[in-house]
């Protein structure tokens, strides 16, 4: 077998392990991942694999709100329908680090098209599950950013103690930083994450007006207003662009996404 063949096989191997240990990520309430010995098993890969593409990577074990704080967040790292698997394993593979972040590929038609998979659903249901999804995102957004305040304000005081600190080593300081950075980079990440998730809902919400203009049209689009209004809540986080986690561009605030003009909604 010739080196470049070898070198295809580890790779195929190295790609189903990974999709083997993403797939089985034990999950818990709300969308979230469940704490388990497996689960930091899986993550402790990415972890791994992320080191090697040189990302920050912290050796310090997670502190409650921050472990709190990636499992809220799994939610809108995932696409909101279930039904294109691929799409869902790829979104897995990112959010476990086993895959780098540059490689995801949101496509926003997905929503819809897994909305109109079962041609048995009237388009009354439709609507009505696009308000609920919107809704539930928005419920969850609060408690979030409220756990994103205080891992950021612990930072702060984590940053701090390095100043003040004389006994540390050179690998606390490495560690402590690379901490600050997956902090601030995950929550960046969750940012775009659901920004696409937005305009996914906002696609589809499009796409059925076009199909089957209905009044249930009118509460979709609030329950979309108000997810995009809770979304702001991210905003005041001074988070960076996700290029700049990945060593393409300075750690400076990313600028918040201009809202889309109402389609059907009125007052």
């Amino acid at each position: 077998m010739t080196g470049h063949g070898r070198a295809g096989r580890r790779l195929l191997a190295a790609c189903l392990g990974a999709t083997a240990l993403a797939g089985c990520l034990e999950k818990g309430d709300f969308g979230r991942v469940r704490h388990s010995t497996w689960n930091d098993i899986v993550l402790g890969t990415g972890s791994l694999a992320a080191g090697v593409r040189s990302e920050p990577v912290s050796p310090f074990p997670l502190t409650d709100a921050e472990a709190e704080l990636r499992g809220r967040a799994w939610r809108f790292l995932v696409p909101a329908h279930s039904g294109a698997y691929l799409d869902r394993l790829l979104a897995e593979l990112v959010a476990t680090r086993l895959l780098s972040p540059d490689m995801r590929s949101p496509d926003i038609a997905a929503y819809f098209g897994a909305l109109s998979d079962n041609g048995a659903i009237s388009p009354s249901s439709r609507y009505r599950r696009l308000a609920e999804d919107a809704a539930a995102d928005s419920r969850l957004l609060d408690p979030l950013a409220r756990t994103a305040g205080r891992v950021l304000a612990a930072d702060k005081v984590r940053l701090a103690a390095l100043d003040r600190a004389g006994l540390v080593s050179a690998g606390d300081v490495a560690g402590a930083k690379a901490r600050v950075l997956e902090n601030r980079c995950l929550l960046a990440w969750v940012r775009l994450a659901l920004a696409d998730r937005i305009a996914s809902y906002r696609f589809a919400l499009e796409h059925l007006v076009i199909e089957s203009p209905e009044t249930a049209a009118v509460p979709a689009e609030r329950a979309l207003s108000g997810l995009a209004g809770a979304a702001t809540l991210l905003d005041g986080l001074a988070l960076p662009p996700l290029a700049a986690c990945l060593g393409d561009g300075p750690l400076a605030p990313a600028a918040a996404p201009a809202p889309p003009p109402p389609l059907v909604a009125k007052g």
